[in-house]
């Protein structure tokens, strides 16, 4: 019985050693195999593509929304001196923008190019990807304003460079209004779903030719929503404007818009002419008739 009992244990022992190298295989079978997937997938040229203009096209968004709260003078970056002027009767107008229009119109340029090789529900998902990382980021900056700030040295630790309050100062650079946020989130999105609208039209109607018409009339279609939406978010709901002088305001900010677009249409095909070159004649057709949705042509 002592014996019986002493082979049954030998034997248990022997299924459950086996079992555990078994099972210590499958892992490494599985590591290997998650491994190379992840390899092949990540040196697959049109997913690097997508991955570095995704990244790019989030950062630029975000890194926008959080310099938009400066103001800055057009005329005085070519150095000449602001000359107030008068628009539907508003007077007192010059071309002072937010510091994110430096930033937006690439935002579209990297738009058209998603657009291009990836379709339009690619372009809608980066865009909600974008605003809920922009959305998540503007909570973090109200944890912050917050917290408790350090007295001792912090809060004056700038003096002598004109500062006397860091956390006013803290608070003034990313303690932008409700308003202002959620106008400019609205704006952002609402004119990224119009650009990818317009684009495939105009694209659907003239095929492959005229890359300039598909992506500068989307953008300065586009644009112009953006400049109204988040102006009357912002200033006529937040502010209480009258509607004529966001639409003076607004049509201002939209000139500085539609001359950017016009001139960085050159860009755009600099941009694609380095991407065909980079994929190749073959893998650019399948990617471009993919994205209209012709996979099969």
């Amino acid at each position: 019985m002592k014996t019986l009992l002493i082979k049954q244990a030998l034997i248990s022992y022997t299924a459950f050693h086996n079992c555990d190298i078994m099972l210590a295989s499958i892992g490494v079978l599985l590591y290997r195999n998650s491994f190379f997937m992840v390899k092949k997938i990540l040196s697959d040229k049109p997913t690097q593509l997508f991955i570095i203009l995704s990244c790019f096209f989030v950062a630029n968004a975000l890194i926008a929304e959080c310099i938009g709260g400066k103001l800055f003078s057009l005329e005085r970056v070519f150095g000449i001196a602001p000359h107030p002027f008068s628009l539907l009767g508003e007077g007192g107008l010059t071309f002072t923008l937010t510091a994110g229009v430096l930033l937006w119109p690439l935002e579209f340029i990297m738009t058209d190019i998603v657009n291009e090789y990836f379709g339009p529900k690619a372009v809608r998902r980066i865009s909600f990807i974008a605003v809920g990382l922009i959305c998540y980021a503007f909570v973090m900056f109200y944890l912050a304003i917050q917290v408790p700030a350090e007295t001792s040295f912090w809060v004056g630790s700038q003096k002598d460079a004109g500062i006397p309050d860091m956390q006013a100062a803290f608070t003034g650079v990313f303690g932008q209004g409700m308003w202002i946020i959620a106008g400019s989130l609205m704006a952002f999105l609402v004119s990224q779903l119009v650009d990818v609208w317009i684009f495939h039209k105009i694209k659907k109607t003239t095929g492959d030719k005229y890359v300039w018409l598909r992506a500068t009339g989307s953008t300065v279609v586009s644009q112009l929503v953006d400049s109204f939406i988040v102006l009357f978010i912002a200033f006529k709901i937040g502010k209480g404007w009258s509607y004529q002088r966001v639409i003076a305001i607004g049509l201002v900010n939209y000139s500085y818009k539609f001359t950017m677009a016009l001139i960085l249409t050159p860009v755009i095909y600099a941009i694609e002419k380095g991407i065909n070159n980079y994929l190749g004649k073959e893998t650019t057709l399948a990617m471009k008739n993919a994205a209209m949705g012709k996979e099969n042509e």
